[in-house]
């Protein structure tokens, strides 16, 4: 197969999608799979691989970190009748991914899309409920010609069924088990960030509204004194609402900027539990980075998370929101060494049967199966 994708987000952007994508490109090129990659450009240090076409980009006015490019339509016409994919992958539904539709419906080329970010549960945190009706009617616009939509979650799948999308698969995501692992020193973590409290409390995430990290901040200022005073909390990640954060953040309370692989993986390693309140992830990757280190999650009970966590098995579901029963579940967990022991132990298996080479063989037998399907259309 020869395949081209299409995303307004990419290494070096750090988020889910990027680095899903990243490790798309490095599964491809592993098995020698021949693929293009139409991307946003991050900036005019960053050399990009052959593989990767970037164009110019702006950023996106709620995801200032983040680009949206400025297809040069002429160029990727050019570029995509020199490569001749046997299929399509559009992975987003703005600028970059209209022109490989556009040229996937002109050249009829086989077309398949992701969808990764519930955009329309992000308006009410940027005060944008106006235009929930308006995008969701673009959605559906941009999804059907698609021969398939890959979604991370059946929370997501059953989402989009309701709002009236079609061909709906699952597409989940992989963690890699040999760089998220529990068997890092934490003396180093603890000595990097000047822990000496008994336990390390970790969120882990970008710092903005959608987060829900109001609720978070409750859990840090409302724990019981015997627990809070036994507690450091570590804030990991970036993003609009980090000044805010740091201005009323605890005494107790560590902001490590963005992290990554091994630095990222000796965090979760090192803490006792990682606390996730957000209500608004498609999966939440970051819920099984922490399992793979065997750590514990205590997260909401809604989106792609619920998937991934089994209550009192792996972690513990609490209903968005609801401080106090974030609050209960952490104090119960902390003082029951046998049950968090047990919890990574579970934890860390799950992990382990969720790898990225499983999850995209699955992938690739779904975009041969995509090819075949256009096939039997033309000849039907």
């Amino acid at each position: 197969m020869k395949i081209a994708v299409f995303s307004d987000t990419f290494t070096p952007q750090v988020n889910g999608v990027a680095k899903t994508l990243q490790r798309l490109k490095e599964y491809m090129n592993d098995h020698e799979i021949e693929c293009r990659f139409f991307v946003p450009e991050a900036s005019k240090e960053d050399s990009a691989a052959p593989s990767v076409n970037q164009f110019t980009s702006i950023p996106f006015f709620l995801y200032p970190e983040c680009r949206i490019a400025i297809p040069n339509f002429l160029q990727i016409k050019k570029q995509i009748e020199e490569f001749q994919p046997d299929l399509i992958h559009i992975a987003t539904p703005f600028n970059i991914g209209l022109a490989g539709r556009y040229y996937g419906k002109k050249l009829n080329i086989p077309m398949v899309a992701s969808y990764h970010t519930h955009f329309d549960r992000y308006l009410e945190y940027y005060d944008l409920q106006f235009l929930s009706n308006s995008i969701w009617k673009y959605m559906r616009w941009f999804h059907q010609p698609f021969i398939k939509t890959f979604v991370p979650s059946q929370e997501t799948k059953y989402e989009l069924m309701r709002k009236g999308f079609t061909n709906l698969h699952l597409w989940r995501r992989g963690v890699d088990a040999t760089i998220f692992h529990p068997r890092y020193p934490q003396d180093r973590m603890r000595a990097r960030y000047e822990i000496e409290s008994d336990y390390v409390l970790t969120y882990v995430g970008r710092l903005a509204p959608e987060k829900d990290l109001d609720v978070l901040m409750e859990i840090a200022y409302q724990l019981p004194d015997p627990i809070k005073n036994k507690v450091h909390w570590l804030i990991v990640g970036d993003g609009p609402l980090k000044e805010e954060l740091q201005q009323t953040k605890t005494t107790n309370m560590t902001f490590t900027g963005y992290l990554e692989s091994d630095r990222l993986a000796e965090v979760y390693s090192g803490s006792d539990l990682l606390v996730f309140p957000s209500k608004t992830e498609t999966f939440g990757n970051v819920v099984l980075e922490s399992f793979a280190c065997g750590t514990p999650v205590i997260g909401a009970q809604a989106g792609g998370v619920k998937e991934i966590i089994s209550h009192e098995q792996n972690g513990i579901l609490c209903p968005s929101g609801q401080t106090d029963t974030f609050i209960e579940a952490i104090v119960n967990l902390l003082c029951d060494k046998d049950s968090l022991r047990m919890y990574g132990t579970r934890a860390r298996t799950y992990a382990q049967s969720q790898s990225w080479e499983k999850i995209f063989d699955q992938l690739m037998d779904d975009y041969q199966d995509a090819i075949y399907e256009q096939q039997d259309r033309r000849y039907a």
